[in-house]
């Protein structure tokens, strides 16, 4: 991998790096070695501009490679080098569940987000938050992360996904015939792009409450202007039968 050489930070005359530092090649080895470290690629990127500039390009990318290698695949095949939004957006989506603030986007208290240890993208699951005429469209979306005991909310479960080349998506193309509104204050979690309601424009198929095991009239998603996707769901109980096969 052909890697151009900078050995000076040229973005601050203030950053703690006028006086160089290590090459992109010598960083790009040793995060490899750290197996591509979300955490540290995180921390790396508040040192100064131009570390942050590498982590979006370089190693954010070979985050998400390493750590859903089918599904980057897939998103490339179309023969992109780029992913809708931007790498670094894509690696935080995988890894952190948003939660949400009181009075944001859902009507529901207060839920701090977090890092998942391991979450299930399924493309399969996505053709259920689609409605039939664009289900050729390809939407990965997660399990959701359930968040139990929320008051008069009962179990809450968030879930997130992205879509394949968004920019040319039916769903995109039904949004803007459709005159959907874009949100006026909220924006997405992971790129900061502004976010259409699929609720108010009535997009929400009932395949979606059958797939995530809540309430039909308790499910509600955004998606942004760069495909990603953020929703809550109300889960339904598990039946005392059910709870007995969970344990067996």
């Amino acid at each position: 991998m052909i890697l151009t050489k900078q050995y000076r930070c040229i973005h601050s005359a203030s950053c703690h790096c006028t006086k160089g530092h290590l090459t992109e090649e010598v960083l790009f080895l040793l995060f490899h070695h750290l197996n591509w470290n979300p955490k540290l690629i995180a921390t790396l990127s508040c040192v100064c501009k131009w570390f942050d500039d590498f982590a979006k390009r370089v190693l954010w990318k070979e985050f998400c490679r390493t750590r859903a290698p089918k599904m980057m695949l897939d998103l490339q095949s179309s023969g992109s080098h780029s992913v809708d939004g931007n790498w670094r957006a894509l690696g935080k989506l995988l890894i952190y569940c948003s939660g949400w603030k009181k009075g944001g986007l859902f009507n529901t208290n207060h839920v701090p987000g977090h890092f998942v240890d391991q979450t299930r993208f399924s493309r399969t699951s996505g053709k259920s938050f689609l409605l039939p005429q664009c289900r050729t469209d390809v939407l990965y979306v997660s399990d959701p992360c359930e968040h139990l005991d929320q008051g008069e909310e009962g179990d809450v479960g968030f879930f997130r996904g992205f879509f394949k080349s968004f920019a040319t998506s039916k769903v995109r193309k039904m949004l803007i015939n459709k005159g959907a509104k874009l949100h006026p204050t909220e924006l997405c979690p992971y790129c900061k792009a502004k976010l259409w309601s699929m609720l108010q424009a009535k997009m929400i198929p009932q395949s979606a409450s059958c797939r995530l095991g809540s309430y039909e009239d308790r499910v509600e998603y955004f998606v942004c202007l760069n495909g990603h996707m953020v929703g809550i769901c109300t889960l339904l109980p598990l039946s005392d039968s059910e709870e007995a096969s969970e344990l067996q």
